[in-house]
């Protein structure tokens, strides 16, 4: 696309490969006030997509790119998502603490463990949505820091099938 928030030749696809990918996610996310932070936002992906399918959650934004924390305070006016705010920062330099943090495309599993593990709260959880490789990525990454771990693979009707890695942080 012209802003260079997804790769050329996805705005066909924008639908199937990347909104409906974020669905479902929110089926773990509890129906609380929960703070939520989706590290490397980019194109609000999954971020936007969850504060609208759960407007009662708190969701922090967290992008390092000027073009594209532009792009999502634009979307969020546009939206009138109330619920959102936007950090610009590395995930590594974030102070802050989230009962959830959510990751799609952003790293590999042991790096995305690493650059994150400050933000989640005790008891919270990572949960990284992944491709058809996460068995690989599991067996790569230091998940024993966390108190437990599991893949779910969701099948929401007609949706492709999502991947996310749950890990929670003991507390």
């Amino acid at each position: 696309m012209e802003r260079g928030l997804i790769g050329p030749g996805e705005g066909e696809k924008i639908w199937q490969r990347h909104i409906e990918n974020c669905l479902p996610v929110t089926t773990l996310l509890p129906m609380s006030k929960s703070k939520v932070a989706d590290v490397g936002s980019g194109a609000g992906l999954p971020g936007i997509v969850v504060a609208l399918a759960r407007p009662e959650l708190r969701m922090s934004l967290i992008e390092p790119l000027q073009r594209r924390v532009d792009f999502l305070y634009e979307a969020i006016e546009e939206l009138e998502l109330e619920n959102v705010e936007v950090i610009r920062a590395r995930a590594e330099s974030v102070k802050g603490s989230y009962n959830y943090v959510l990751a799609r495309a952003v790293a590999p599993l042991p790096r995305l463990i690493e650059s994150t593990w400050h933000l989640i709260a005790p008891g919270g959880s990572l949960l990284a949505l992944k491709g058809e490789s996460v068995a690989r990525e599991m067996l790569a990454s230091e998940l024993k820091r966390f108190k437990s771990h599991r893949l779910h693979e969701i099948n929401l009707d007609d949706l492709p099938t999502g991947r996310i890695i749950e890990a929670v942080r003991a507390g």
